[in-house]
């Protein structure tokens, strides 16, 4: 996408209502779903394990969001940068969401999987120790998602007047300058390194808690009568949950892979192809909340309540 192929969006007004629309449902759901666990911290109700990651990928999604806003409404023309400041920042924060979504899910992932597995598993001896290292892999994949990332400070720009073949398009208004091959390189192989490793231990995390689900299942069936179906514990609706978020966010995952290596394959600065990308690539953010809200119990006892009362 050079400087000489500017983007005609005014005419796809339908797809633009659709990006804003599902923008802000996913600004809404992820809201409410922080601020629910922020409110539940406070009330001092004792927390769950997987409060504290849900509550990080709640607001990582709800600061992407926001932020793919400000990319859309300047993608449609709504507004105009002119500033290097507003083009690093907003880029820079988006991309930086972006990279924190997969390590917050992969690690969700496998926090239910140590959660879930007995006491003669491999796992189980890190049952107690998890709850106490888990901030400090947060902390660590921050610190390491912002240095990596550090490269869109250096890169992105606003887009000057003058016409240059040397320049990509990020949104109307910003542009990223070329990098060498090397630092380029370097940051390909090392992005696609994480990608990898965190979706594979996602997928081995999600085949293990299937496997004991159903071995539970099966012990079950054992036990008592075929006929009686078992009643889910609260540790199997929350890895039932986290497996559809999981396996969501793969989905999403490689479609938003395919729409871009489409948009470069092509080669065209298509305004369809383009808002079709941005549609896939937020739907894990719109989507992840709401699965998790129509699965969390308390939240759902919580506005019950609230409505029986009226």
């Amino acid at each position: 996408m050079k400087m000489n192929e500017k983007r005609k969006f005014s005419s796809f007004s339908g797809i633009r209502n659709t990006v804003f629309f599902e923008v802000t449902i996913g600004i809404i759901a992820n809201t409410a779903l922080l601020l629910f666990h922020i409110l539940t911290f406070l009330l001092k109700h004792r927390p769950k394990p997987l409060d504290l990651g849900i509550s990080q990928l709640a607001l990582i999604h709800l600061v992407l969001l926001v932020t793919m806003g400000f990319i859309a409404a300047d993608t449609f023309r709504f507004q105009d940068w002119r500033s290097d400041l507003i083009c690093k920042s907003v880029i820079y924060v988006n991309r930086l969401m972006r990279a924190l979504s997969i390590c917050t899910t992969c690690l969700l992932s496998v926090l239910q999987a140590i959660t879930l597995s007995p006491r003669n598993s491999c796992l189980a001896k890190f049952k107690h120790k998890s709850s106490h290292h888990y901030p400090c892999c947060l902390v660590f994949l921050w610190v390491f998602n912002m240095l990596l990332n550090g490269r869109f400070l250096v890169s992105i720009g606003a887009t000057p007047n003058v016409t240059s073949h040397s320049l990509m398009f990020v949104t109307e208004s910003c542009s990223q300058w070329p990098i060498s091959y090397l630092f380029r390189y370097v940051f390909f192989t090392l992005v696609n390194l994480q990608d990898i490793s965190f979706i594979g231990l996602m997928a081995l995390s999600s085949g293990y808690m299937v496997t004991l689900l159903c071995r539970h299942k099966r012990q079950f069936q054992h036990l008592h009568s075929t006929s009686l179906s078992p009643k889910a514990s609260p540790e199997e609706r929350a890895t039932w949950t986290i497996l559809a978020v999981m396996g969501f966010f793969i989905l999403m995952y490689f479609l938003d892979c395919f729409t871009f290596s489409s948009l470069v394959i092509l080669g065209k600065n298509d305004p369809i192809h383009v808002c079709v990308q941005m549609l896939v690539g937020n739907g894990y953010a719109t989507i992840c909340p709401l699965v998790l809200m129509s699965t969390e119990k308390r939240m759902i006892n919580c506005l019950t309540s609230r409505w029986e009362r009226q």
